[in-house]
């Protein structure tokens, strides 16, 4: 069984486990989002006293924090008891472009030469992954919700807000990928 769980999944397996995950909530009355837990921590530990954005009854919130919980556990538990030791594949084309980027891949999730500690040593990197932070914090409070929660319970609900935000993502990576990544590597 172990070697089952370890083998690579098609694609196609975590889009029904998302629409499962999704039914439920629907079912329940809730609403998916990562970002929120962000507002349920800062309320916990009295932001509300001092910010009126995080007064509120962060105990209606608990699912949604145990659920970034068990996603911790669960990626931790999956990276290191159940993956494949074996190098992620891809395609030709998208090793030429990471290394047209200047990112050497290295057969891992997440290339090393962005992604460690002795990437952190690198100024531009390290300015990059916080300016990326920065910004991605300020638009998921701007946008009213993180990429997941528009994307995945927005849309399914049928929101308009996260169907624009979504458009916006997707504008905002494409800017980034053919625009602004070549100037900086």
């Amino acid at each position: 069984m172990i070697d089952f769980i370890k083998q690579p999944w098609p694609w196609y397996f975590s889009g029904i486990m998302i629409v499962l995950v999704m039914l439920i909530l629907l079912f329940f009355g809730k609403s998916f989002g990562f970002s929120s837990n962000l507002r349920t921590i800062c309320s916990i530990a009295g932001a509300g006293k001092k910010v009126t954005f995080f007064d509120f009854k962060w105990k209606d919130q608990l699912w949604n924090l145990m659920f970034l919980i068990g996603s911790v556990i669960g990626g931790f538990i999956a990276t290191n008891y159940l993956s494949s030791p074996a190098p992620v594949k891809l395609s030709a084309a998208t090793v030429a472009d990471l290394n047209q980027l200047g990112i050497k891949f290295d057969g891992k999730l997440n290339p090393a030469s962005l992604f460690s500690l002795e990437a952190l040593k690198d100024i531009k990197t390290l300015a990059i992954l916080l300016i990326g932070g920065l910004l991605v914090g300020f638009g998921s409070r701007y946008a009213g919700g993180c990429t997941s929660g528009h994307a995945i319970s927005g849309l399914s609900n049928l929101q308009l807000p996260s169907l624009v935000a979504v458009i916006g993502f997707f504008i905002g990576g494409l800017i980034m990928t053919f625009l602004i990544m070549p100037l900086i590597f």
